[in-house]
């Protein structure tokens, strides 16, 4: 059974965690004894040259600096990055944030915890999510974007559940189970709202170029637990990829139009905008350039949302008078409005 599958069952469970147990909740002094999954594992060396271990813990709250200072312990098992293992440490407070000093660890048994309480989540229910994406296919009228639509995400049912179960990112923004599908959802949205307020806009090319921008996506990522660039992704992009997948679909309708295929494929190619921001192609249609201001507009304040609610986790908010600190994608120095 796959980790999506398991999780998928789970998600359905009526188990409820204790929430002192999240890492969100960590404060300096808290006494550590739970189970965690490891996001990543390496081997580093002190000042003095003793060896030690650099862990990253993870759980559907966030992630965690955690060190093993002494490797050989008894205490310390065998264990590798995405196991799931049982932690006793203590947190402190290193360079303004938190670390958790590893005492004791050892690799959890299989069912003894659940999966769900590892994996960040989307706050959007993901049926409810995947029931909108589908209505907004049944509203295209061109029949070979229909056609196009419904042979992805209507009629290839397990294509959908892993669509509706993918991060749109590693990190930055969504990059959380059903991330994918509630950006995909943002981006279509606000197309939406776009044709309705410029009626020179191809509404069918501007919303199926939206509900497909980012399905190149669901290769380059991996699925969670472990969510980070496949050899596909890094090589080639989600821009080519989506443009091959698409590509390949629309070659399976009988009599699909030239132009309209150069044109939505466009869409696809053109979506982050500008050349230095990965696009191979700058928008040259005005359904194209929408899509390209959609994206980037859900992504940028989803990054600030994100960036926003940690700091207000992690109380800097509070401390700064609304501050929370400067973003690299944003470029600038953040504050959380106080009206």
């Amino acid at each position: 059974m796959s980790a999506r599958d398991k999780v998928g069952r789970k998600f359905m469970s009526e188990h409820i965690p204790n929430p002192n147990r999240f890492i969100e909740n960590f404060r300096d002094g808290t006494r550590v004894n739970n189970v965690y999954l490891v996001k990543t594992k390496n081997t580093a060396l002190t000042k003095n040259g003793k060896e030690y271990l650099n862990v990253t813990l993870q759980d559907r709250t966030g992630t965690i600096d955690a060190k093993v200072w002494d490797p050989f312990s008894p205490g310390i098992s065998e264990f590798s990055p995405l196991d799931y293992v049982y932690v006793e440490g203590n947190v402190a407070i290193y360079n303004g944030v938190n670390q958790l000093s590893i005492q004791r660890l050892s690799v959890a048994r299989e069912g003894s915890y659940f999966p769900e309480d590892f994996l960040p989540v989307s706050k959007r229910d993901r049926e409810e999510m995947k029931r909108e994406l589908l209505g907004m296919v049944s509203t295209l009228e061109n029949p070979f974007l229909k056609k196009l639509l419904e042979s992805i995400f209507v009629e290839d049912k397990e294509f959908l559940q892993e669509f509706s179960f993918h991060s749109a990112a590693k990190t930055v923004h969504h990059s959380y189970v059903g991330g994918l599908l509630e950006h995909t959802l943002s981006v279509a949205k606000l197309c939406r709202f776009y044709a309705e307020q410029y009626p020179d806009l191809n509404r069918d090319i501007l919303i199926s170029a939206a509900l497909c921008h980012d399905i190149g996506k669901m290769k380059e990522l991996s699925e969670f637990p472990r969510n980070d660039y496949s050899d596909e992704g890094q090589l080639l992009g989600h821009i080519m990829i989506g443009y091959t997948m698409l590509s390949e679909k629309i070659a399976l309708i009988p009599d699909f139009p030239t132009a309209l295929r150069s044109e939505f494929l466009h869409c696809i190619l053109s979506h982050h905008g500008e050349l230095e921001f990965g696009s191979p192609k700058k928008p040259a249609t005005m359904e194209a350039l929408a899509l390209a201001f959609a994206d980037n507009t859900d992504a940028k304040l989803q990054t600030m949302r994100e960036f926003i609610e940690q700091g207000e986790k992690s109380g800097k908010a509070k401390e700064g008078n609304g501050w929370i600190g400067y973003n690299k994608l944003l470029e600038s120095n953040v504050r959380k409005s106080m009206f």
